[in-house]
């Protein structure tokens, strides 16, 4: 790799490992004892519709037997329920508790506050260029992975 390739590499592996362990040290002060991949479980489960556990493990790249191990922590920790569907019984659903939409207003927040803060600290309303390479960045992971 140049030393260009070099340098993007680190600083995205760096931005991402960053916001990970801050998240996680939030997360944890507010009384959250989640890891990140179960938040991020809870979140998918949040974002898709209808939210089956192909569904789910679709949106988190991962097999539904993967899926399936997370999705027993979080029935015991009581932040999700799972459900048959009535009219195909093969079909799980899954259903967020009021503890589970508790810990995502928590998560949602932590992320407006440092998107908040980045655009107040870096002035990004005025770099276009930053957010244009994001977005490029951001659509090429979608399509490649």
């Amino acid at each position: 790799m140049g030393k260009a390739k070099n340098l993007v590499n680190e600083l995205l592996v760096e931005v991402f490992n960053q916001i990970l362990t801050i998240e996680e040290k939030i997360l944890k002060k507010k009384g959250v004892e989640l890891s990140m991949t179960e938040i991020h479980v809870l979140e998918a489960i949040r974002n898709v519709e209808p939210p089956t556990m192909s569904n789910v493990a679709n949106r988190l790249r991962v097999t539904v037997g993967t899926l399936t191990t997370s999705i027993h922590t979080l029935v015991k920790k009581n932040y999700v329920i799972r459900k048959r569907d009535e009219y195909d019984k093969r079909i799980v659903l899954l259903e967020l508790t009021d503890e589970a939409i508790d810990v995502l207003k928590i998560h949602d927040n932590f992320h407006d506050e440092m998107i908040d803060s980045v655009f107040k600290e870096l002035k990004l309303d005025e770099d276009e260029v930053l957010i244009k390479s994001l977005e490029r960045v951001s659509e090429y992971f979608k399509t490649k992975y």
